[in-house]
């Protein structure tokens, strides 16, 4: 196999790759971030290395790394748990950036998931940085929503009428029930798995569920009938995991409520999505992923 310097081989990741793809994570947004007067996504190149150490060994994740003259230079990730695919995190070194590597880590997850038939694929990009939206707006993904990364606490921890709680596996079947009309499918494999984990909660109002979150926090998604039953799974918490939560601004009646009760804009970021996209019809935050 060639290792001209110029030659860009992309490959399956593997879990001996996590330390120097954690590394290159956690410097491509220790750089980019700041250059904009924005805080990193990820404390410590350990933090990135977990969230992909996660990834890369996870059956439902197809994870590609990119290395030139025989050194690793990128990585991307392709989340497989529903028929919509979510894109990311997919970062490049600082030092070998635009020289088309995020192009073809890009390419590799969009050819897998035609591949494997999926109806959708999306992703969370930074509105701040304007070669990752020129690149995937070239690659075909449509602007979808605004967003705002928010993070802070709420004075109050409770919303009059709503009652907040663990998730249960009985709870699963109403939830996938609520994804399937807010949004046109089911998120249940990553709902399952936030159970396990202990990260998931269900909100009801009238002895019904009308809310669930996996998690609040940077790569957890939220999905509800009305606007008070995110808000009250946002009072519930006492504190967002990671960079924060992401609230679609054009929401505004929520955005606002979030603004009101102290919660701030930590960043601007966009939903993207290419193939199939329904319009939610009910109040939800995405992932980072979706």
């Amino acid at each position: 196999m060639s290792r001209e310097p110029s030659l860009v081989i992309i490959r399956l990741a593997t879990p001996a790759d996590v330390p120097a793809c954690g590394q290159i994570l956690f410097d491509a947004f220790a750089t980019l971030n700041p250059r904009h007067g924005f805080p990193p996504d990820f404390p410590s190149p350990e933090a990135a290395a977990g969230v992909l150490a996660g990834m890369f060994s996870a059956p439902d994740h197809y994870c590609v790394v990119a290395e030139q003259g025989g050194r690793i230079v990128g990585s991307n990730c392709l989340d497989e748990r529903s028929v919509i695919s979510g894109v990311g995190p997919i970062t490049v070194d600082p030092g070998a950036q635009n020289s088309g590597i995020g192009r073809k880590l890009m390419q590799a997850v969009i050819d897998r998931a035609h591949s494997q038939g999926a109806a959708g694929v999306r992703l969370v990009q930074a509105a701040f940085h304007n070669r990752s939206l020129s690149l995937y707006a070239s690659l075909g993904f449509d602007i979808r929503e605004p967003l705002a990364c928010m993070q802070g606490r709420t004075p109050g921890r409770s919303v009059p009428g709503c009652s907040v709680h663990a998730a249960q596996a009985s709870d699963l079947a109403a939830c996938e029930a609520l994804s399937r009309r807010v949004h046109g499918f089911s998120r249940g494999v990553e709902l399952s798995g936030a159970i396990q984990r202990g990260t998931a909660l269900v909100v009801e109002r009238e002895d019904r569920i009308t809310g669930y979150t996996t998690h609040l926090a940077f790569f957890g998604h939220s999905t509800a009938e009305t606007n008070v039953d995110l808000e009250a799974l946002i009072t519930s918490a006492e504190s967002f995991a990671g960079p924060g939560i992401l609230v679609p601004t054009r929401n505004t009646s929520l955005f606002r409520w979030c603004l009101a009760n102290g919660l701030r804009v930590v960043q601007p970021m966009t939903l993207m999505s290419a193939g199939l996209y329904n319009k939610p019809a009910g109040a939800w935050l995405p992932s980072v992923m979706f």
